[in-house]
């Protein structure tokens, strides 16, 4: 094992990048928390169900990469505070949907402005070529990422 070298945690890319997620995420998430006592996985919810109503739970799990089990206690917390309803499905019972409420909709409305301000200012340390470059090599990393997680419940990543 003397062989073996250390990580560099603070090179190695997963971690810069979670890194980075965090702060940024934090940082917005202290003002919808301060004022609307939302946590993160409360506001992404909210946010997903602003931009495709009527989605399942299953589906804002699958838009927003959260656990399952971090979506149904966050649902349920947003329901309890009447910023939620959920619905039926007509074609599968089994199933409900979930959209904002009027409430729920007013408290969006009031912070979106200051989560997309915030990444005004957060894109504004980069050029405009910066940032289209940003983005093309955030959606190639974001394909690459989704076809190993298919891989890896395979076993094949590690090859």
């Amino acid at each position: 094992m003397k062989d073996v070298k250390p990580l560099k945690l603070e090179n190695f890319l997963p971690y810069r990048l979670s890194l980075l997620s965090n702060t940024i995420s934090s940082n917005i998430a202290a003002v919808y928390h301060d004022k609307f006592k939302l946590g993160m996985a409360e506001w992404r919810i909210m946010a997903i169900l602003a931009e495709y109503p009527g989605i399942s739970a299953d589906e804002v799990c699958q838009r927003t990469q959260i656990e399952k089990s971090v979506v149904s206690r966050a649902v349920a917390r947003l329901l309890a505070r009447h910023f939620l309803e959920r619905n039926i499905d007509n074609t599968d019972k089994r199933r409900s949907r979930l959209q904002l409420s009027k409430t729920g909709m007013s408290v969006y409305v009031e912070v979106m402005p200051v989560a997309k301000s915030f990444e005004r200012k957060l894109l504004a340390a980069l050029d405009t070529d910066e940032q289209k470059l940003l983005k093309q090599l955030l959606d190639k990393l974001t394909d690459k990422a989704m076809s190993m997680k298919n891989m890896t419940r395979s076993n094949q990543v590690l090859s």
